[in-house]
């Protein structure tokens, strides 16, 4: 009988080959379709109406001459706002004939505010003082003491602004009324519970609200919940009995569709004289606009630290409130933690490489970041390429290497999928889970096709709605441990009823049978085999259709699932001291995350978390105007984004073999974003010869750290 234990490497046919992308022409030729591209018979286009003011109060709400507009089909007010807390927010939405006129109508509400001073919204860590409530702080050991006592001490200061998701495809949605039952078309990374609770603040029974997302455009984090644009378009079907679209544009979607909080600080680094942290320490602040904070992980990986003292605190800011993004607050904590050790280790004149190297004892996965960082150097050539703090070659252009290195969990969701061996030959998996671009409908194929021994064209993946078997969110990496586990569970047991019913038929007894190369054949005597197709056909009239569960503590037990993964990369930089501009060379990156399914769209995930890491190393910031509170470059004209000839040279290398490939799938979807910020950002200082303390690491900065630095000359 078949078990659900991984095949060996030797055994694999399927599982950790080079497959493409199955959702790849459907994608290339325009035929997917993604919230935007659904259009209903009769559909409205609604417009919100929001906030020009970051803080005030409502005294009123007219509609009457957008209500009067031809072509109006409904208004929507959200009555029990008193309050508007940020530029953004929505106050009242109209539903129309066309964009155009819905537009227009929006424009046409009139609402009455009496205007409030607001808090900050500047990122600036100058405004310490505005921080809220009681600090978090943690110790371990005696940090003053150890600190006194380092031989090297190093302080410094440093920052992360806020930026925002930007995603491709703005928030928003299709809805429409059919019957009693409520449709749902999202884009959104949670099909199975993105309209948990949404049935009773519209009125509608939770068990007839239909969702269903087939393709989305980015979410980052940022699309879990239906928010007030899923109740407003739902509102507006009910009250028309008419289809809804309601898709953020792009200035709204950047002020409130979510955002990564900031980060600003001091930290103490203490070293004795061969280069062992002794201490350290941050006093750090960060603002995810009205919403909460999370401080993270200090210090970052290198978490055994003898002497440490964190204080973190949280500044409330009237500005769109943060939400998830790509592993949350880990890019900000490696930021801060592995530029200052960096510094640290250009204190005491120490290469960086070996300075990380002789403290990974303080991580708690030392072997592996070993193996990952001497990897790293091979790649990108460090030994050949390696200076000492400030490149001393004649002329402007500047060089240098730098480096982080990062952890994540991983672990899978809880997830299910239904098996359908059908008497052709093929096979039908129907599961409630969505493809974030992430290559879902590629993975739990493959999965299937190996367990069953059959090729990937023989399976049928339905996705992307809750009509279907629930799975988990793709949020927290865990997507793909969730769905090969219940897709591993729900084959092995359609491949032990079909095994049943055909061993008599051979002569053999169950566990005397497996399914490979196309085939029910002998364990040990593959001559002796039915073709899979010829097997199947033996149900005649029938199917065998199972369900597969993944719980995530059983399926870890059972060794298909793990957590906690991490990768160190390389950047390799260039800087015009003239002019401030920093170039990307090269950046290598090194990441193990368990059993590869797809080493080709692994890779691919690594790919795009580097032009993401450069993305927020280079360009990103969201800028707000401090004395209004609006949001200054809520466009893609001035809210960049890195292009193909920002980034340099990419190297991506997986971490597979023994030690790797036994400990179970492990989620990739969040950790290769966290290292190259701090990577750049070290490799900026390896290059001019002083820190650049805030991100992004443009132009103006760069020529202010060097004047202040004195290294202009």
């Amino acid at each position: 009988m078949a078990t659900v234990a991984w095949p060996a490497a030797e055994k694999r046919a399927h599982i950790g080959k080079r497959y493409d992308r199955a959702d790849g022409p459907a994608k290339a030729t325009g035929s997917a379709k993604y919230s935007y591209d659904i259009n209903r018979p009769g559909m409205l286009y609604a417009k919100v109406v929001t906030s020009p003011h970051a803080l005030a109060d409502i005294s009123g709400v007219d509609t009457k001459a957008a209500s009067a507009l031809k072509g109006v089909r409904a208004v929507w007010v959200d009555t029990d706002l008193k309050e508007v807390q940020y530029v953004g927010q929505i106050v009242a939405a109209v539903a129309a004939d066309t964009e155009e006129i819905a537009t227009e109508a929006a424009e046409l509400v009139k609402v009455t505010y009496a205007v409030k001073p607001h808090q900050v919204v500047d990122n600036d860590p100058k405004f310490v003082n505005a921080a809220s409530g009681a600090p978090a702080v943690r110790n371990v050991g005696n940090f003053d003491q150890a600190f006194g006592a380092a031989a090297v001490r190093h302080e410094g200061t440093y920052g992360v602004p806020v930026i925002t998701h930007c995603c491709l495809e703005p928030h928003g949605q299709v809805t429409e009324m059919q019957g009693d039952s409520l449709y749902i078309w999202p884009s959104t990374q949670n099909v199975t519970g993105y309209a948990n609770q949404l049935g009773a603040q519209v009125g509608v029974d939770q068990n007839k609200i239909v969702v269903e997302t087939q393709y989305m455009g980015g979410g980052f984090g940022s699309k879990f919940n239906f928010d007030k644009w899923g109740v407003i378009g739902a509102t507006l079907s009910k009250q028309t009995g008419k289809a809804v679209k309601l898709m953020l544009d792009r200035d709204l979607e950047q002020m409130i569709g979510g955002n990564r909080p900031s980060g600003f600080g001091k930290v103490k680094v203490g070293l004795d004289n061969t280069g062992k942290i002794t201490a350290f320490s941050a006093d750090i602040v960060g603002t995810g606009g009205v919403g909460g904070w999370n401080m993270g992980q200090l210090p970052y990986v290198f978490t055994k630290i003898p002497n440490i003292s964190i204080t973190g605190r949280r500044i409330v800011t009237n500005r769109g409130a943060q939400r998830a993004w790509r592993a949350p607050a880990h890019p900000q904590c490696c930021f801060l933690s592995q530029t200052a050790l960096a510094d640290a280790a250009a204190a005491l004149k120490m290469d960086e490489l070996d300075f990380f190297l002789k403290n990974l004892d303080l991580t708690d996965r030392e072997e592996v970041y070993k193996a990952e960082l001497l990897k790293c150097a091979d790649m990108i050539g460090y030994r050949k390429k390696a200076h000492a703090r400030g490149d001393a070659t004649r002329g402007p252009n500047k060089r240098g290497l730098g480096m982080a290195i990062h952890t994540w969990g991983g672990r899978g969701h809880p997830s299910q999928c239904d098996i359908t061996v059908h008497s052709d030959g093929t096979v039908e998996v129907k599961m409630g889970t969505q493809d974030l671009g992430t290559g879902t409908r590629t993975t739990v194929p493959q999965v299937i096709a190996e367990t069953l021994g059959i090729q990937m064209d023989q399976v049928k993946f339905l996705m992307g709605t809750n009509r279907y078997p629930p799975s988990g969110g793709s949020g927290g990496s865990t997507t793909i441990g969730g769905v090969s586990a219940a897709a591993r569970m729900g084959a092995t047991a359609a491949l032990n009823e079909l095994i049943d019913q055909l061993a008599p038929r051979m002569g053999l007894k169950p566990d005397q049978l497996e399914a490979s190369a196309g085939a029910i054949r002998q364990i040990g005597n593959p001559a002796y085999a039915v073709p899979w197709k010829t097997a199947c056909a033996l149900l005649g009239p029938n199917t065998i259709t199972k369900r597969g569960v993944c719980d995530p503590n059983a399926a870890q037990a059972a060794g298909l699932i793990n957590q906690q993964v991490g990768g160190a990369q390389m950047a390799d930089v260039s800087v015009d001291i003239e002019t401030g501009v920093v170039t990307i060379n090269e950046m290598v990156a090194v990441q193990d995350c368990g059993l590869i399914i797809n080493i080709k769209l692994a890779e691919s995930q690594v790919f795009g978390a580097l032009i993401m890491g450069i993305t927020s190393a280079l360009f990103e910031e969201a800028v707000y105007d401090a004395r209004t509170g609006q949001m200054l470059n809520a466009d893609m004209e001035f809210y960049r984004l890195a292009g193909i000839k920002d980034v340099g040279q990419l190297k991506v290398h997986m971490m597979t073999g023994k030690g790797y490939d036994e400990r179970g799938v492990i989620g990739l979807g969040e950790p290769p974003v966290i290292a190259p910020l701090a990577a750049i950002a070290n490799a900026v200082a390896n290059a001019i010869g002083v820190r650049v303390p805030d991100a992004p690491f443009t132009p103006d900065r760069v020529i202010t750290a060097l004047q202040k630095g004195g290294k202009l000359a």
